[in-house]
């Protein structure tokens, strides 16, 4: 039985010397089947050369490539037990190796926007190095790219129950020369320099934490898959360990948007509002929900309310008007059911004049959203029509003349 065990194993490494991956293999299961036998030193011996059949140099399959990395497992574990690391120096250098093939080639998948390859890559990063743990949530973060749902829930159930939050220190400073901040990948290389003078201002940040957009995905995961019961279980484990967080909170909100419970989604909200009250998008969506509800007057106001936080949102602009004109039609239906009479043209005169009062109050709204944003071609194309409803025939022509150069712009872009 000895003689026959070694005769295995020194197939394999003949079968490696010469590069013949599948004629190691074949050898290692061979020697397989004799392992039960083994002593500890042919048994760290087989693992070592096992893995290295396996995983042939990175053209293996993916199971054998897992197969490689459970045996260097194996290997390491059964050497601490021995106290004897004959093999683990090696299999630690091979292991690294085998992380940087794997993160190479997973950002390679991901840039040319291969999800389903890039998450399978992280994963293994992460599986072979446990410690790297931002490397499974980018494997979730692909998983979801790529909709594999079932996989990126299987991922983000593992982050939220190890306490993950992606929370990191980020090290800052401005290059000199061209006077913008950059972010560095170590606090030493970014004191160096600085020291070298060929940048200034150093700043240290924490970067923010990610589990709100965990929680968030776990939770529309389970929405998709009809089990509202699991995602607000999520939902409510996660705020009730954090009830201050405000990414929480709107991640609970979106959850019951996704459920279609819009009156859970605008009570969130609201609570929302209280916590952060200069934030000018909650304002914005909350402006969203009271038009959509039929509460133009609301809406308005929280639009007003969010462009007195930002002055430069551009959609609060353009809803205003949306708002304001939504009464032309009304308008317009009651003007053409008017019959000849001199009432009836007294009431159409009175309409008209309405109506155009509706066009007054909507221009400086399109023309600060067509301000902020030159290529806004829906709000240039609504002024275009009022100018010619008001027979302002100047502002008309210039603004038709406008849009046609944006229509050639966006035709040449493409």
């Amino acid at each position: 039985m000895s003689f026959a065990q070694k005769n295995e194993i020194k197939a394999i490494e003949k079968a490696l010397k010469n590069s013949n991956f599948g004629d190691a293999k074949s050898a290692v299961s061979a020697a397989e089947a004799l392992i039960g036998n083994m002593d500890d030193k042919s048994k760290a011996k087989f693992y070592f050369l096992k893995a290295k059949a396996l995983y042939a140099e990175g053209k293996g399959s993916d199971k054998d490539i897992d197969e490689a990395i459970v045996s260097l497992d194996d290997l390491k574990e059964l050497e601490s037990k021995m106290g004897k690391l004959k093999y683990t120096q090696e299999a630690n250098e091979m292991s690294l190796g085998m992380v940087n093939t794997f993160l190479t080639k997973a950002n390679n998948a991901f840039s040319s926007k291969n999800y389903t390859v890039a998450a399978k890559g992280f994963e293994k990063v992460y599986r072979m190095s446990p410690k790297d743990t931002l490397y499974l949530y980018y494997a979730a973060s692909a998983a979801v790219t790529s909709q594999d749902y079932d996989t990126a829930l299987d991922y983000y159930v593992e982050l939220k129950n190890m306490g993950y939050t992606g929370i990191q220190m980020n090290y800052y400073a401005t290059n000199v020369e061209t006077g913008e901040e950059e972010l560095f990948a170590n606090k030493q290389t970014r004191n160096f320099s600085v020291k070298s003078k060929a940048h200034t201002k150093p700043r240290d940040a924490k970067s923010e934490s990610k589990t709100a957009e965990i929680v968030k995905n776990i939770a529309l995961i389970y929405v998709s898959q009809g089990d509202n019961e699991k995602a607000l279980g999520a939902m409510a484990d996660a705020r009730a360990e954090n009830p201050d967080d405000l990414g929480l909170l709107l991640s609970e909100a979106n959850v019951y948007l996704k459920m279609g419970n819009r009156e859970r989604f605008k009570e969130l909200m609201e609570e929302a509002t209280t916590k952060d009250p200069n934030n000018a998008e909650l304002q914005y969506n909350l402006g969203v929900l009271a038009a959509e509800g039929g509460n133009p007057e609301a809406a308005i106001k929280y639009y007003e309310k969010a462009i007195s936080i930002n002055p430069g949102y551009v959609d609060a602009y353009n809803n205003i008007a949306v708002v304001m004109l939504e009464g032309e039609a009304k308008i317009v239906e009651e003007m053409n059911s008017l019959g000849n009479s001199s009432a009836d043209n007294r009431k159409y005169d009175e309409l008209k004049e309405k109506r155009s009062q509706l066009y007054y109050q909507a221009i400086p709204f399109l023309e600060k959203a067509l301000e902020l944003r030159n290529t806004n071609i829906d709000a240039a194309k609504t002024l275009m029509n009022i100018y010619s409803a008001l027979g302002e025939t100047d502002k008309f022509k210039a603004m038709r003349a406008r849009i046609e150069k944006m229509e050639a712009s966006a035709a040449g872009g493409n």
